[in-house]
């Protein structure tokens, strides 16, 4: 197994690209890729950014400049980045309580912490996230977009839903008898193109249809349904000025569980995009290098008015699928972006609510990953405990709850299960391991002096297995004169194990009883000399194999 260099590790990918050559047909298909996902884009960048409780053009905003910083500094070839279905919970939570100014600073704040995450070389921890955890908070996310598009989906004549679950659930019920038919079918219609046009052509972007169509019949129609204009003005082309937050020390410390959040969703999105990209075209990523991209994405978009960005699968997906294989493709996304902001962006402001909330609910349908979430009931009862309790907190109580009860629980569930492998006992008794006759290290092969006890570890040797051994340590009623400690089959060992260890040689010594280790690892044995019980066992007690021990117990018996 190789790892990538120091050099290459934190090397932007767009440089290695175009040190290994650039074709001018390789220019058109990552040109055309580009403009294609920049096309896709649009109406995506719009609906996730009405969704968050943000401005229309602060999802364009964030898709361009975003879009433009991952592709440039990233640790990918083919990424797209920015606003993202998962960030809508997220993002909405915190303008609800903080404001768009505190969404800014604990954008930025987790832009820092990505940032601090490359340098540390722990892009490839993320990984270790256990896969119950990612489908189980993905799913609960895509219920949480369902739900809250409902109210324009149907045209329901309320105030913005609640942001809790159940309120938002027993609002609807209420306000139920107020839908709007001509909402519903805009909503209905953008949901059915969608789903079928990719049967006719996936050139063409099915949500650019049905914006196209639901749009047109809206205005020709004179349809009474709410449009982006008449809920949120005029939608302003162009970039905005930078304008940097006011930091102060009583804003910026509620905002750490926050930033922590949009840390770690960007994180785990980006570098799941970038896995399945490298599926996709047989290529490999930089995940260090990739999460300083979306660090410095994250710190210099909300400066622009932008939201929090990252990864986004579907339009990865959607890039190589059309010929994108360089971040030249990513570049060109964010530059088609801006050209049609500035040139045909005041048209959006006809663009009908209920088509956008349709858009987002085949995007919620998409990323729910329902089918996964079935199939995992047919895992570990422990896996599927970490699913449930992970979507269930996902969805009624915070994301951060869900991500951090998901991997405390998941751990925990792990090292019992990994306790639970770990094996200890005395087999001098028995005389007869099992596969005694295919192992010839086994005790039944030998002969045993009589006052000499042979016990033997199984596993790894962690504090979820310290107490089985002392239990069974402790069964043991008449002392041996020589105890043989077997660690063949141990390859680590904690600072409980030491402790457990301690234990027994203070009771080998109260009864009186001699203590040999026999086949210890380089691992325990570090640290057990770290520890300083080799000078208490004696250099002279630790042997290299049981036919060893078997003579050093034989030469302790005579003495």
């Amino acid at each position: 197994m190789s790892f990538p260099s120091i050099k290459t590790r934190w090397l932007p990918m767009i440089i290695t690209s175009l040190r290994e050559g650039y074709s001018r047909q390789q220019l058109f298909q990552d040109a055309t890729a580009g403009v294609i996902v920049g096309v896709v884009a649009l109406p995506l960048a719009i609906a996730f950014a009405i969704a968050s409780g943000v401005k229309p053009e602060q999802g364009l905003i964030t898709a361009v400049i975003a879009g433009f910083l991952i592709s440039l500094l990233g640790g990918t070839r083919v990424q797209i980045g920015g606003p993202t279905g998962a960030f809508i919970v997220v993002v909405y939570g915190i303008v609800a309580q903080y404001g768009y100014e505190g969404l800014v600073i604990a954008t930025m704040m987790a832009g820092g912490i990505l940032i601090t995450m490359g340098l540390a070389g722990l892009g490839s921890v993320i990984k270790f996230v256990p896969y119950p955890v990612t489908v189980g908070f993905t799913s609960g996310i895509a219920l949480i977009i369902a739900t809250s598009q409902v109210r324009d989906f149907l045209g329901l004549q309320m105030e913005a839903p609640p942001a809790d679950f159940l309120e938002k659930i027993a609002a609807y019920s209420v306000y139920l008898e107020t839908w709007n038919p001509a909402a519903l079918a805009l909503g209905a219609a953008t949901v059915v193109i969608m789903v079928w046009w990719r049967r006719i052509t996936p050139r063409v972007p099915g949500s650019l249809v049905a914006i196209l169509a639901t749009t047109l019949a809206a205005s020709l129609f004179h349809l009474p349904v709410e449009t982006i204009g008449s809920r949120f003005g005029a939608v302003h082309v162009g970039l905005a000025p930078p304008v940097w937050p006011h930091l102060e020390w009583s804003v910026i410390q509620p905002l750490f569980s926050p930033a922590l959040t949009i840390a770690l969703l960007a994180a785990i999105e980006s570098l799941l995009s970038a896995v399945v990209a490298d599926g996709m075209c047989g290529t490999r990523h930089r995940s260090d290098q990739e999460l300083i991209a979306q660090g410095v994405a994250n710190i210099i978009t909300p400066v622009f008015g932008g939201i929090p960005a990252t990864g986004a699968i579907a339009r990865t997906a959607t890039n190589i699928k059309s010929g994108g294989r360089t971040p030249i493709a990513g570049i060109v996304h964010a530059l088609t972006l801006l050209v049609i902001m500035l040139f045909a962006g005041r048209w959006a402001s006809l663009i009908p609510i209920s088509a956008l909330a349709g858009i987002l609910l085949v995007v919620a349908y998409n990323m729910s990953e329902w089918r996964l979430f079935v199939r995992l009931f047919r895992s570990p009862r422990s896996d599927v405990l970490v699913l449930l309790t992970t979507f269930f907190l996902t969805v009624v109580v915070d994301l951060t709850v869900a991500l951090e009860a998901g991997m405390v629980l998941a751990a925990f569930l792990f090292m019992r299960r990994m306790a639970a492998l770990s094996q200890s006992g005395f087999i001098t008794s028995m005389l007869a391991e099992e596969d005694a006759h295919m192992d010839p290290a086994a005790i039944a092969r030998r002969r045993v002096p009589e006052g000499v006890e042979v016990f033997e570890i199984y596993g790894a040797f962690f504090f979820g297995a310290a107490s089985k051994f002392q239990d069974a340590i402790f069964l043991v009623e008449t002392a041996p004169k020589v105890f043989i400690l077997r660690l063949r089959e141990v390859i680590a060992m904690d600072a409980t194990a030491i402790r457990a260890l301690e234990d027994l040689v203070v009771k080998c010594r109260r009864e009186g009883t001699a203590l040999v280790l026999s086949g210890i690892h380089a691992q325990p044995l570090a640290v057990l000399k770290n520890a300083g019980l080799l000078d208490v066992i004696g250099q002279e007690n630790l042997c290299g194999d049981i036919d060893e021990a078997l003579k050093r117990a034989e030469e302790l018996l005579q003495d």
